[in-house]
């Protein structure tokens, strides 16, 4: 994901991340432990899905690097995970891909898209899973104390997958989006993308930091969210 000198994102994210501690209550420390296993789970499943894709078209990088797996181990990023935990802004162990290998007579910038593209479509699959297990355990489950921890699990699971499949689309480096949003461009517009990839990540990060992407990047995932949870909701209304 990153191709630039890390280090003034992570000034940028550790002070993300001192506000918000500073900024928690007790009650916001236990959404962080119920939303642990969410994060991992979304963040596995996303850099699964880039392996994968890029196992099929040809690359094998990822496979002799060992992405091939769900091992959450393989693919959290410490310093990302933590970033996304307490700032809600950070990445997983990114997936290594050489475009030279691509055996698919798809073109390179295509099958670059292709891969990028696996990791958000993998989190809304996720997300529509866990609202079905969400509807189910609503409507078919014994009404307790476990059922009430996994509802809220399965919705965290949900929600997560959503917010990072949308925020990854996000045209702008160091997120999948740019390389998708790039295939369509034309070549001269691709080439300074790439002159100027450093420069882009750092204004997305301070659009990020002064909350300016949220304006538009928060509607998209409520639309998401009601489209998923009342498609589901419908199907299950019928039982």
């Amino acid at each position: 994901m990153f191709g630039f000198d890390r280090k003034a994102l992570y000034i940028v994210l550790i002070i993300l991340v001192v506000f918000s501690i500073a900024n928690m209550s007790a009650g916001e420390w236990l959404n962080i432990l119920l939303t642990l296993p969410a994060v991992i789970i979304a963040i596995t499943f996303h850099e699964f899905a880039h392996a994968f894709v890029a196992d099929k078209l040809g690359d094998t990088t990822p496979r002799a690097q060992g992405r091939l797996t769900l091992n959450p181990l393989k693919h959290l990023d410490p310093i990302g995970f933590v970033l996304l935990m307490f700032a809600h802004v950070g990445w997983g162990k990114p997936v290594e891909i050489n475009p030279n290998n691509f055996t698919s007579n798809k073109s390179r910038s295509a099958c670059e898209a292709m891969v990028s593209l696996a990791g958000p479509i993998m989190n809304f699959i996720i997300a529509i899973i866990a609202t079905i297990i969400y509807y189910a355990l609503y409507t078919f489950a014994p009404v307790n104390t476990g059922t009430g921890i996994l509802i809220l699990l399965v919705y965290l699971i949900t929600i997560i997958n959503i917010g990072i499949g949308i925020f990854n689309l996000i045209p702008l480096p160091p997120l999948d989006g740019e390389k998708i949003f790039k295939h369509i461009l034309p070549y001269k517009a691709q080439a300074w993308l790439d002159r100027n990839a450093y420069t882009l990540s750092m204004v997305f990060m301070l659009l990020w930091f002064f909350g300016l992407l949220r304006f538009i990047v928060n509607p998209v995932i409520n639309v998401v969210y009601n489209a998923i949870f009342n498609v589901v909701g419908l199907i299950f209304s019928l039982f």
